[in-house]
């Protein structure tokens, strides 16, 4: 069971204050909050051992390449890939992505078919319309229901062998839905696929095995798992990501230049041009650290607790409107009040302390499908409570008694 008064203890922007009130941070699926651990580890590097690394003989680029080797095992360790060097670090999801939509714009051709959910972060949608217009590749789309679930008989339909490529979130940042990327990925491989698995939202709430899952991709980003900003992970399988090109030139990635001929590293380096965001990387593996000591089986249950307990309050107020009502969600409640708009609502919720994230959430096509402009997203975090839930509930109907 999770001591909650303990754990937030240990994250200082929890005794903040927001417009007079304690701070109620619900923004959760945009950025999770860092804990003390972590921004001890941020400080230690650039107060102890702050280097570049891979290229140093002396002592402080030693133990910086040391530290960040470290945090790729611990990452590869806790999504179970097979070798380290599966492992590429990356400034986050968006990054990631990007890199296997460059290295595949060599092996599609024309009439080639790629195949997105209809409910893709931009971030998994536009890289892969940019790759249909270099290459005249065809995009398809999986259908949602109401509920915000996939039809999963479309997809079927959609394979065939012109199928190359495949992109699902493992979890929708606008919904909540857990998708099935399972049986999403085994019906790709049949037809010969490749697929893509955005694991950024479902990372801080499931612990993806991806051998288990056969991903051939699978990214990351730090700042969803108590990490920092600008870092994140694209795992590929060794195959693939040995057939795909560099993605940028550079130091660190090369064997040997030359004016007439350059060759490539192997990997991880290959994809890794320049000086990283070598604390980055670091901190992300003492983010997986901190939340592996709660345990993601206990962050699960706990979470779910408090998405039941929110969800049952706020569809008591009357005219709330719920989107997302997957049998399989995360603690992720997007909601409009009535004819409000959600912009108003969670203006309203800011004054009152309480943080969310209103609009479309970088995935329109999501709110086009319900026809609204978007939603107030109230997103939960093993560190928030059910007397949070409470406070996020009288706001808002402070807000609807106000808009009204």
């Amino acid at each position: 069971m999770i001591d909650v008064t303990k754990i937030r203890k240990d994250f200082p922007i929890l005794k903040r204050e927001v417009n007079g009130k304690p701070l109620v941070y619900l923004d959760n699926a945009a950025t999770s909050q860092t804990p003390q651990q972590v921004i001890d580890v941020i400080v230690d590097y650039y107060s102890n051992y702050n280097a570049n690394i891979h290229r140093g003989v002396h002592a402080l680029s030693q133990e910086a390449t040391d530290k960040y080797e470290q945090a790729r095992i611990k990452i590869q360790k806790h999504f179970n890939a097979a070798k380290s060097y599966e492992v590429i670090f990356t400034s986050g999801t968006t990054h990631s992505i990007n890199i296997v939509a460059n290295g595949f714009s060599s092996l599609i051709k024309k009439g080639d078919e790629i195949i997105v959910s209809a409910m893709e972060h931009h971030s998994n949608i536009v890289p892969w319309q940019m790759l249909c217009e270099r290459t005249g590749a065809i995009l398809r789309v999986i259908p949602m229901n109401l509920d915000g679930e996939l039809i999963l008989s479309a997809y079927h339909e959609l394979l065939s062998d012109k199928t190359k490529l495949i992109f699902c979130n493992h979890v929708s940042n606008a919904l909540g839905t857990v998708n099935p990327i399972k049986e999403i990925i085994d019906a790709a491989h049949k037809v010969g696929a490749a697929v893509l698995i955005d694991g950024a939202q479902a990372a801080p709430h499931i612990k993806a095995d991806v051998q288990a899952l056969n991903a051939d991709f699978y990214t990351v980003s730090a700042h969803k798992i108590c990490g920092p900003t600008g870092a994140g992970v694209l795992y590929g399988k060794e195959e693939w990501l040995n057939k795909l090109p560099p993605y940028q030139g550079g130091g660190e990635m090369i064997a040997e230049v030359t004016f007439e001929k350059t060759t490539y590293a192997d990997l991880p380096h290959k994809f890794e041009a320049g000086t990283p965001n070598i604390c980055g990387g670091i901190a992300m593996g003492a983010g997986l650290d901190y939340m592996n000591a709660i345990g993601f089986d206990e962050i699960a249950a706990y979470e779910h607790e408090l998405l039941e307990y929110a969800t049952e309050e706020l569809l008591a107020i009357d005219g709330l409107k719920i989107y997302g009502i997957a049998k399989e969600k995360t603690a992720v409640i997007s909601f409009n009040v009535g004819e409000i708009h959600p912009y108003d609502i969670g203006s309203i919720l800011d004054k009152l302390g309480v943080a969310v994230r209103t609009g479309h959430h970088c995935a329109q096509p999501i709110m086009d499908f319900y026809k609204i402009p978007g939603t107030v997203r109230a997103s939960f975090s093993f560190y928030n409570t059910k007397e949070e839930v409470d406070v996020l509930v009288a706001a808002v109907k402070k807000a609807k008694s106000m808009l009204e």
